[in-house]
């Protein structure tokens, strides 16, 4: 099969399309052939080996020679103990790595069946940036005012609409290039981080932290009393104050600061399928690429110009 490999960290100049054998599914998994395979800013990350946290399993060179987790595909073969699915089924879902190629192995447990009204390619956007999103704005009140830092990717999309639909009040702030696109999802105000600090814009009652970067006492700051702070991602200095000082300060202020716990399986995605199913959120995808030209998505996606999804596509 082709695939697009590599065995050091770096640019996108380290990745080079090879044939490799075709992995065979162990006794709980299932081999998929690839139809679409979405981009998230983890899998810049892994390529890039950088922040440290990206390293885990492969600290001098990758523990995976291929990336790419949130697929969607047709399965071809099941191992000896799969139970839920068979040949032929139309799945979605996360695979540990192996996306970028035309066929990957997944856990029979990370997978679910496609939704007709899902195309592959929009299934494959839900794993990873959806469950983010649901999880950072899950229990918000209507009024409330919340802010999304790095809102104009594919989780700070679905956010964005979700938390409308909550009734939220909603500051997205990302580059200057995506004030539109955040503000076309329904954000009623946008900030471009390279011109205005969002914490001194609040108070806020939620902060959704997806590139997380400021110091603890800054959005401290930008929190209300008996606020709610979480980041996901991040360098690992700023990610370890959180989790340590965050839990000191935000003690002692009466806030509530901390990393997000991100619980990943189909249970965790499937209701935003739901949502897109009944018209209450939609799946923005910018721009679709062919296998062969993966170093310029991730690229793309990497060096924050994605607006919303970015897919790749064997063929």
């Amino acid at each position: 099969m082709k695939a697009v490999v590599y065995d050091r960290y770096g640019p996108p100049e380290v990745l080079r399309v090879e044939d490799v054998p075709i992995p065979v599914p162990k006794p709980t998994q299932v081999l998929v052939e690839i139809a679409a395979t979405s981009i998230n800013l983890s899998d810049w990350e892994v390529l890039r080996g950088t922040p440290l946290y990206a390293r885990i399993g492969g600290l001098r060179s990758p523990a995976q020679s291929i990336l790419g987790s949130d697929i969607a595909g047709r399965v071809v073969a099941i191992g000896s103990e799969v139970t839920r699915f068979q040949d032929g089924d139309e799945v979605y879902g996360r695979s540990p790595f192996g996306g970028f190629a035309e066929f990957a192995v997944a856990s029979e447990r990370s997978l679910t069946l496609r939704p007709d009204h899902l195309t592959p390619a929009q299934a494959s956007t839900l794993p990873e940036a959806g469950t983010i999103a649901l999880q950072g704005t899950a229990s918000l009140q209507p009024g409330q005012r919340l802010a999304i830092n790095g809102a104009g990717g594919g989780s700070g999309a679905f956010a964005i609409q979700l938390a409308k639909n909550a009734g939220a009040d909603v500051t997205a702030i990302d580059n200057a290039g995506k004030l539109d696109f955040m503000r076309s999802l329904g954000a009623d105000r946008v900030v471009d981080y390279r011109t205005e600090d969002y914490t001194r814009l609040g108070p806020f009652d939620r902060i959704l932290d997806l590139v997380a970067t400021r110091s603890v006492f800054a959005v401290n700051r930008a929190l209300t009393t008996g606020g709610t702070y979480r980041c996901v991602g991040g360098p690992v200095p700023a990610m370890l104050r959180m989790w340590i000082l965050g839990a000191v300060v935000g003690r002692v202020s009466r806030r509530n600061i901390g990393v997000l716990m991100v619980n990943q399986s189909p249970k965790h995605f499937e209701p935003l399928a739901d949502l897109v199913a009944h018209g209450e959120v939609d799946i923005h995808i910018e721009r679709t690429f062919p296998l062969d030209q993966l170093p310029e998505a991730l690229a793309h996606v990497g060096e924050g110009r994605a607006l919303g999804k970015v897919v790749v596509t064997p063929g």
